[in-house]
């Protein structure tokens, strides 16, 4: 299994993922009146079918909930995701 690590890059406004210290993927925010709205996010081609777009959200929103964050997920991805995950349920904005 490969090194896989999920890291907030404030200079870039973005949580990257990173495979075996390669990028292999970033989900994009930005903070408008205290909340995180994560705006985009992407896998690079060469490391999709991994579930690595699941790893990047759950470490992402993990992150986001241990600074005591709010998070708007405007991101279609990330909307999916905490669709499905209700354990956000108590971080997110409608």
């Amino acid at each position: 299994m490969s090194d896989v690590d999920v890291r907030d890059n404030p200079a870039e406004h973005r949580f990257e993922l990173t495979v075996d210290g390669e990028l292999g993927g970033m989900a994009v925010y930005r903070v408008r009146d205290g909340i995180t709205v994560v705006t985009h996010s992407e896998i690079d081609r060469r490391f999709r079918g991994q579930g690595l777009a699941n790893v990047l959200a759950q470490r992402t929103l993990d992150e986001l909930r241990t600074r005591g964050a709010r998070v708007y997920p405007a991101c279609p991805f990330f909307a999916k995701y905490v669709a499905e995950h209700p354990e956000y349920d108590d971080i997110i904005e409608d």
